[in-house]
């Protein structure tokens, strides 16, 4: 879910094999067209700079050669924009705006890969991640500016917390505390280049796990 006001939110999803937008108008949630290209088409976050700049993203396809799947609003409709889709199957989980020519959409690859792509105003490209090891995943992203903006998830080897950070020119793994072998970090949000969160949970979901940025380490 995303909101830029009181009366712009937009919630995101999936309906069956086709992908699902809904928008809060200030008074009511509605139903909204969105594409949905064939082949069990969903969407997996929103982003939104304002009334009329939004960006979903997901995946469409079969599970072993899924594709990534990114749709925009442009203040009237949602239409699918050309997205990378390293082989030989991709998904975007997460997604984050900074600005209508600043946008970050991260995901993995079946072959173990991070994956994160970057919009740059004009098009999306890949952007080379660290994948410390093989089976490593990102669930979400935020950012604050084009120097800054954070990635989570887990690695599958060890289990364990994953998190890089983009510096203005470059991602690169940050130390992150892992509890428990198991650890996975689902969620970030971030106010500034000292002041993040990042959510998930422990070994087997039995804890919540939360960690915080206060501009020198995440604890």
């Amino acid at each position: 879910m995303a909101a830029t006001s009181a009366g712009n939110a937009w919630a995101v999803g999936s309906f069956g094999s086709s992908t699902l937008i809904v928008h809060w108008n200030g008074t009511a949630w509605k139903k909204v067209p969105s594409p949905s290209p064939e082949g069990n088409a969903s969407l997996n976050g929103v982003a939104a700079t304002s009334a009329s700049n939004a960006w979903a993203v997901g995946s469409y396809g079969s599970t072993d050669a899924a594709k990534t799947l990114i749709v925009h609003w442009n203040g009237t409709a949602w239409k699918k924009v050309t997205s990378p889709s390293p082989a030989p199957s991709s998904s975007l989980d997460g997604v984050a705006a900074t600005s209508a020519g600043n946008a970050w959409a991260v995901g993995s690859t079946t072959n173990g890969n991070t994956l994160i792509e970057r919009w740059n105003g004009t098009a999306w490209k890949k952007v080379t991640s660290p994948s410390p090891t093989p089976g490593d995943m990102l669930f979400a992203v935020a950012a604050t500016s084009t120097t800054n903006a954070w990635a989570v998830g887990n690695t599958l080897s060890g289990a364990k917390t994953l998190i890089l950070r983009w510096n203005g020119t470059a991602w690169k793994k940050v130390t992150s505390p892992s509890p428990t072998p198991g650890s996975s970090l689902n969620g970030v949000a971030a106010t500034s280049a000292s002041n993040a969160w990042a959510v998930g949970t422990t070994a087997s979901a039995t804890k919540t796990l939360i960690l915080h940025w206060n501009g020198t380490a995440w604890k």
